[in-house]
């Protein structure tokens, strides 16, 4: 018996679906080693050694690879292509001391696989074509991690002692920081502006009726906000309403529009963000689960290539189903710096794998995710859409005023038929030159200028590969940090946007440690980390040549900067309770007023963004009776929300307990078997740090979560699937899903 490992149990179970008994397919359900979580674990004097340990999550896991490996003389490590997958293959060598085995054993063989995609004949292709772990990827990770270690070990702690408890620094984190937080000041310093669009509605001589707008005053276009009053657009539509107007000219040509590549990691993230609505992370999440089962190729890539296999395949499908004039074969150029061009852009794996074949699956996101890549992948081998576009110029009779319409007709839809765009047909009337045309009436049409928009996860990841900031793997974890740290919370409309802590780190950061939050030095660090995995640069002098400068300034701003610097600003307000200087604090949460005077006065007070006392609310009086004492209950506002209590408090101190809202759902930790024979239910519940689910027989059972519970059960382990801020995941902390 063979064994193969791979890091998914999902990815195991596609595999054994087509391989034969010959092979046991085991996981190792992701990471096995890592460094250790509460300690720098890096012998920096020492080129940097780092000390790896097997996770706690990973002991039994191990124990029992282990086992299997005693029964085996051929073990395949079949981890992804990238250098993740590649360090995952060496930390399990490492694990399961296989290099030792391979001493004490002859027979022994160890192989490293690679394949682009989970389908029977790219497994089997590469069983015939092994390599060895390639060491110049597993260096890159490496150095990536320790790199991230230490800027987090060394650079976070001084954010707790100097701003606030639970920050934390990153070399991308905190250029995303920076970034949200520079839009948003663009936003604050915006300067709002009226303007004035004039739109006219016209006649032709056959009674057809369309609507023009004003572009150009003596031959001249009129900026955007030129028209900057009512009384100016008033005194133009004053003399406009008296011309006399004709067609002064007609242009019509056809336009092509041609598909769109199809997508990379990058791409594939914006897309689905603009599209369907998922975060970076969900994107990333699905796309995994969608290559684990068979479905599409690696979805970690920057490479825009297609094989010819799925070149050919799509041809055939487009000619089978669409006719000939839909397909025109195209070849994709990579335009990416550093892009890996023997891999692959994101595909199926087979072209005939149309989407409904996932419409039934209980995960409605795989269908929507793999129907986008289908399609973009497809479409990218069809004929251009043509189109029809038309531009109507209607000019006064002396041509000192010009009005402009545009239109479009889809005369041959191409690719639009497979991936639909936003193209909207408008078909003007038939109209000749010279002709006169009656103006029936001006609509003078008030306008404001938009501040810019705030980034959302596809904005964001555009500007990363723009700047070189981070690698496709990178862009979804990244987004997730910044907002699970506090740093940018998302909006309504799910755009994202800094918190009041952000502004501060990021002004630190700028002022005192200027590499960690520059463009151009990170960028030139992801190429550094590039060079490691080609094998043209040491991994220990990329880290040396950034490490001493940093930790040399580190030391110093330890001694120079004052937490009271950072963190107060004075205000004109005095303490009503003890008539010292209120001064404006930032905490974790954001900015609030207390005493200067603390902590002989605790006197604190919650403010909004601008600065402004945000009132607590009066207490209500309510018809309950207090059933400690008799008196009345009232309504109060607290730290944690709103609660009953006694209305003779200090005197009684009578609180009435939270309300536990039942939702119907079932433990599955309970259901599992823990504890025996108890069936728990998840109930809302109230803790200092907000609103949480968990069990109803806690502490029987300890199972919870923060995320809003769905109705969807996680395929792998049929826990609750729940709704977090950086998107859907299973409520098992255990569970890689």
């Amino acid at each position: 018996m063979n064994l193969i490992i791979v890091e998914s149990p999902t990815k195991a179970k596609t595999i054994k679906q087509f391989l034969g008994k010959k092979f046991s397919v085991e996981s190792s359900f992701g990471h096995v080693r890592d460094l250790p979580a509460k300690e720098l674990a890096i012998d920096i004097e020492n080129d940097f050694t780092p000390k790896y340990v097997i996770m706690p999550k990973a002991k039994k896991n191990i124990t029992t690879l282990k086992e299997k490996v005693k029964k085996t003389n051929e073990i395949v490590l079949a981890t992804d292509e990238d250098r993740e997958g590649e360090a995952i293959a060496w930390h399990l060598v490492q694990a399961l001391s296989l290099d030792k085995l391979k001493v004490k054993s002859q027979k022994l063989k160890i192989k490293r696989i690679v394949f682009h995609e989970i389908t029977k004949s790219a497994v089997e292709e590469a069983l015939k074509n092994p390599r060895e772990i390639n060491l110049n990827l597993v260096d890159a990770q490496q150095a990536r991690r320790i790199l991230d270690r230490l800027v987090g070990y060394k650079l976070s702690p001084l954010l707790w002692k100097k701003v606030a408890r639970g920050l934390s620094a990153g070399r991308v984190q905190s250029i995303v920081v920076r970034l949200l937080v520079e839009k948003e000041r663009e936003i604050q310093n915006f300067k709002i502006e009226e303007y004035w669009e004039l739109s006219g509605n016209f006649k032709t001589p056959r009674n057809d009726e369309f609507t023009a707008k004003l572009q150009k005053i003596n031959g001249k276009t009129i900026d955007k906000i030129e028209i900057k009053s009512q009384k100016e657009a008033e005194k133009l539509l004053e003399i406009l309403s008296k011309e006399n107007y004709y067609i002064a000219d007609i242009v019509k040509k056809e336009v092509n529009r041609n598909p769109l590549p199809p997508f990379t990691t990058s791409t594939l993230q914006q897309e689905a963000n603009r599209k369907i609505g998922f975060s970076a992370k969900q994107t990333m999440t699905v796309a995994q689960k969608l290559y684990e089962m068979g479905f599409i190729t690696y979805m970690r890539t920057d490479s825009l290539n297609l094989s010819e296999k799925f070149i050919n395949e799509s041809a055939n499908y487009i000619k089978n189903n669409l006719g000939n004039n839909y397909l025109e074969t195209k070849h994709f150029k990579t335009k990416s710096k550093g892009a890996q061009e023997a891999h692959e852009a994101i595909r199926p794996t087979e072209a005939n794998r149309i989407p409904e074949q996932l419409k039934n699956d209980p995960n409605k996101s795989h269908f929507k995710l793999y129907q986008l890549i289908w399609q973009r992948a497809i479409a990218s081998q069809m004929s251009p859409a043509k189109l029809d576009a038309t531009s109507i110029d209607i000019n006064t009779k002396d041509d000192k005023y010009s009005f402009k319409t545009t239109g479009q007709i889809i005369k041959f839809d191409g690719f639009l038929k497979i991936y639909p765009s936003h193209t909207k047909e408008e078909i003007l009337p038939a109209i000749n030159e010279k002709e006169n045309v009656k103006c029936i009436k001006i609509d003078p049409l008030q306008k404001f200028t938009q501040p810019p928009a705030r980034y959302s996860d596809a904005s964001i990841v555009k500007i990363l590969e723009e700047k070189g900031i981070g690698r496709p793997s990178t862009y979804a974890p990244t987004i997730s940090t910044v907002i699970d740290r506090g740093y940018a919370e998302r909006t309504e409309n799910k755009k994202l946007k800094p918190t009041d802590i952000a502004f501060v780190v990021n002004d630190l950061l700028i002022k005192h440690f200027q590499d960690i939050v520059d463009f151009d030095f990170t960028a030139n660090m992801e190429e550094d980390l590039d060079k490691i995995a080609e094998g043209k640069q040491k991994w220990q002098t990329t880290l040396k040549k950034f490490y001493d400068p940093f930790n040399k300034n580190l030391l110093i701003k330890e001694k120079e900067l004052s937490k009271k610097d950072i963190i107060e600003t004075k205000t004109n307000l005095t303490c009503e309770k003890c008539g010292s200087a209120m001064i404006i604090k930032i905490g974790r949460f954001g900015k609030f007023l207390a005493c200067s005077n603390f902590p002989k006065c605790k006197n604190t007070k919650k403010i909004d963004h601008e600065g402004n006392e945000v009132k607590k609310a009066e207490p209500i009086i309510l018809d309950e009776k207090c059933p400690k004492c008799g008196a009345n209950l009232i309504m109060r506002e607290g730290r944690y929300g709103a609660f009953k209590g006694c209305s003779t408090y200090p005197k009684c101190n009578y609180i009435q307990k939270q309300e536990q809202k039942d939702l119907n759902l079932e433990c599955p930790k309970c259901k599992t078997g823990l504890p025996a024979g108890r069936q728990g239910k998840i109930i809302l519940k109230r803790s200092r740090r907000g609103m949480f689910y968990g069990c109803n027989e806690y502490p029987k059972c300890d199972f919870a979560f923060w995320g809003k519970p769905t109705k969807e059960k996680c395929p792998h382990c049929g826990f609750i699937v729940i709704e977090t801020k950086t998107g859907k995941k299973c409520s098992n902390k255990d569970c890689n899903a």
